[in-house]
């Protein structure tokens, strides 16, 4: 058997292309799997589990059709998608995944991520995350109407171009002692993420002892998957 993990497909109406391949994954690749994990931004926003858009409808379909099917399925909040919650939960038959979970996939211990965490050096995105996961924040977000949540997430999205546009790739990349840190705090030596979109399966040592952080790609250009079995793993992409 095996087990799939995937992220930052970023999924969206102005991208119908990664649509149609993450719904003809469901169906191939992920139909005979163990189980589908999602560390995160799934999709480009989700303004909360009332939506009503049938883009959205439709990829709520096929996961529920997915785990209808046998294979087990976990979603991770990302930074676009931190407002999925239990109606989309028992929609689609995913099991929310806390962030920094440590999950056994086919013997090994892995502690799985969305990233954002790491990437510590971005003290302005780290400040904002903060304010946004902020309970009265998310209490706010969740009461608001919908077309408010909509301008909302515009002007968020909006501004996250603009500081993408003005900060350096190196800052917005992992830090190299939080990465440490989180090997330390759980307790392996593999650690799978995502969000940073630079795919690679990185080989290090922390305090002496030989670690591996796997980090998956994004579905712009083509698909990404991390196939994990009980002889080992492969990180893929997946030609559209």
């Amino acid at each position: 058997m095996k087990s799939l993990l995937i992220s930052d497909l970023h999924l969206d109406a102005s991208r119908p292309a990664i649509t149609r391949q993450f719904l003809d994954f469901l169906v191939s690749d992920a139909a005979d799997a163990a189980a589908l994990y999602i560390l995160g931004d799934l999709f480009e926003v989700w303004l909360g589990d009332d939506d009503p858009d049938p883009d959205k409808r439709r990829v709520v379909d096929a996961l529920a059709r997915l785990t209808a099917a046998g294979t087990t399925g976990y979603v991770m909040h990302g930074n676009r998608d931190f407002l999925i919650g239990e109606r989309f939960c028992h929609e689609t038959g995913f099991r929310l995944l806390a962030e920094g979970s440590v999950v056994d996939l086919h013997g090994a211990r892995v502690l799985l991520t969305h990233g954002d965490l790491l990437c510590t050096d971005d003290s302005g995105y780290q400040r904002l995350r903060r304010r946004l996961r902020h309970p009265l924040s998310l209490w706010a977000f969740r009461h608001m109407g919908l077309a408010t949540r909509r301008r909302l997430a515009e002007r968020l999205r909006a501004g996250s171009r603009m500081h993408v546009g003005s900060t350096s790739p190196e800052i917005m990349d992992v830090n190299e002692g939080a990465v440490a840190q989180a090997f330390r705090d759980g307790g392996v030596t593999l650690l799978v993420h995502g969000h940073t979109h630079r795919p690679a399966v990185h080989r290090l040592g922390v305090d002496g002892r030989p670690v591996q952080r796997i980090v998956l790609g994004d579905w712009y250009t083509q698909g990404s998957v991390l196939e994990w079995r009980a002889d080992g793993f492969d990180l893929r992409s997946l030609p559209r």
